[in-house]
């Protein structure tokens, strides 16, 4: 594999990932338990679909084969996405998609971080920008969970729950594959070591102060979404967010 090619994947897995959770954020329109929660993870959802796009139009240059970033959302299958398998888990209760959120936010925070230190200059200048944005992200979800882990007795045992349950999809941002490794040693990509160490740590002290269980670190993680193996929850995505353009292809507003 090229140091282009490993590139391009690199940059759709950081801009599949924003897509996929910012459409399943944007679910939360119209049934989110206040009006405020409700606004916050639509301006939460929308910063990270602004993101998604500027990963995936510079992944359109580097693939120079005419495509743009909407035909990148709209017309690849499940097995052509790269997104962890974290952000395609559902929404559940309101615990369940805090979890979801902070695992994911203290992961693309000190990711963003790294990045800005990358020798691709496209890849610094796109992290610089979303890091602005990340850094809010997870200084509200990371409140949400000591909010509801130190609040009532049934938020508590539902923060709880929903970290168990979802913390089998946490570890696979840190497992490298080829890619990570190439990424890595051409100075573009991060060191998931480092991050996944990063990440324990504000885990760890966030959960404590939340008053919750830190699940353990070497459970087994599901994985796959690197090679394009996904849960069957990412097809139900694609079919809603792609319909419009497969049913009715190069529409416009």
């Amino acid at each position: 594999m090229t140091n282009q090619e490993a590139l391009t994947d690199y940059v759709l897995r950081l801009g599949d990932s924003a897509l996929i959770l910012g459409q399943r954020l944007c679910e939360w329109c119209g049934r989110a338990p206040a009006v405020e929660e409700e606004m916050a993870l639509m301006n939460v959802g929308l910063d990270l679909i602004g993101q998604a796009r500027n990963w995936m139009e510079y992944a359109v240059e580097l693939q120079g084969q005419g495509q743009d970033a909407d035909q990148l959302a709209f017309t690849r299958d499940a097995h052509q996405y790269r997104n962890l398998l974290l952000v395609e888990q559902p929404n559940g209760n309101y615990a369940d998609t805090c979890a979801r959120q902070y695992f994911y936010d203290a992961w693309h925070y000190f990711t963003l971080k790294a990045l800005c230190d990358s020798s691709d200059a496209r890849v610094a200048e796109i992290a610089a920008k979303g890091l602005k944005e990340v850094t809010y992200h997870l200084r509200r979800s990371s409140e949400w969970i000591k909010r509801l882990g130190d609040g009532t007795e049934q938020s508590h045992a539902k923060m709880q729950a929903a970290i168990d349950e979802i913390w089998t999809y946490t570890g696979e941002a840190f497992i490298a594959d080829a890619v990570d490794e190439q990424m890595q040693a051409a100075g573009i990509g991060v060191d998931l070591a480092l991050i996944h160490e990063q990440w324990r740590a504000h885990v760890e002290a966030t959960l404590q102060e939340a008053t919750l269980t830190c699940p353990d670190m070497q459970a087994y993680m599901q994985q796959g979404s690197k090679q394009g193996i996904h849960t069957e929850r990412l097809g139900f995505i694609l079919a809603e967010m792609q319909f419009l353009q497969r049913a009715y292809p190069h529409s416009t507003w």
